[in-house]
């Protein structure tokens, strides 16, 4: 009987990643703690629907939420499960054929320009690279690389002067599957700029333990 109920009570967990949306959800948490009513702008879910899917996540004790006036904040309830969806993602690259499609049209044409974190910290230190963080202020105000500098996507084209010259630049976003770093890589490489990117994100370089600050 333990053991059943050990697996009945896990059992929670994967129905609560059985939705597309609650992962999605899980990713931008990942970034910073957000309302109901943020995220539903976010992803284009109803703020009705956005909270259904929240409560089944807290129920598998996946995020925490707080209530601040009138609305209520969530956030992950550790990074344990920034291990779950790199966990989740890394057995979906190796036996879902789909996903290793998915990932082979999008984002192969970088395969061999990752910069793995261990490689990327010490070339930053040594001055050898300029980071770029193309996510959102919010979240980068969160946390971030150190000495990351902040350009969100949408504004990378018109504030490209603000970048050093003649530096190789490596971008990051989201996490592994977030295709802003490999837009900015994109444009950076038009004007010929050096440019690669981080092979994973923000919350699996605080995952592994790595410094991050905060504006």
């Amino acid at each position: 009987m333990f053991k059943r109920d050990i697996f009945t009570n896990l059992a929670r967990i994967g129905t609560a990643l059985s939705s597309p949306r609650r992962i999605e959800f899980l990713e931008l948490l990942a970034q910073t703690e957000r309302s109901v009513e943020q995220l539903a702008t976010l992803t284009g879910t109803t703020v009705a629907n956005t909270s259904q899917h929240l409560q089944k996540l807290r129920q598998a004790g996946l995020i925490i939420g707080r209530k601040a006036g009138l609305y209520v904040f969530y956030r992950l309830a550790g990074d344990e499960v920034v291990g779950l969806l790199s966990a989740l993602g890394q057995v979906g690259e190796t036996y879902l054929a789909e996903v290793d499609r998915l990932i082979r049209r999008h984002l192969t044409k970088d395969d061999l320009e990752l910069v793995p974190a261990s490689e990327l910290l010490v070339r930053a230190r040594k001055g050898l690279v300029t980071i770029l963080d193309v996510r959102p202020e919010e979240e980068y105000a969160a946390g971030h690389l150190p000495d990351a500098i902040n350009i969100p996507i949408h504004d990378l084209e018109k504030r490209l002067r603000e970048l050093p010259k003649r530096h190789e630049i490596v971008a990051y976003c989201r996490g592994p599957y977030c295709l802003m770093s490999c837009e900015a890589v994109s444009i950076l490489r038009k004007k010929r700029i050096k440019a690669r990117r981080l092979e994973a994100g923000l919350p699996q370089w605080r995952l592994a333990g790595y410094p991050i600050e905060r504006a």
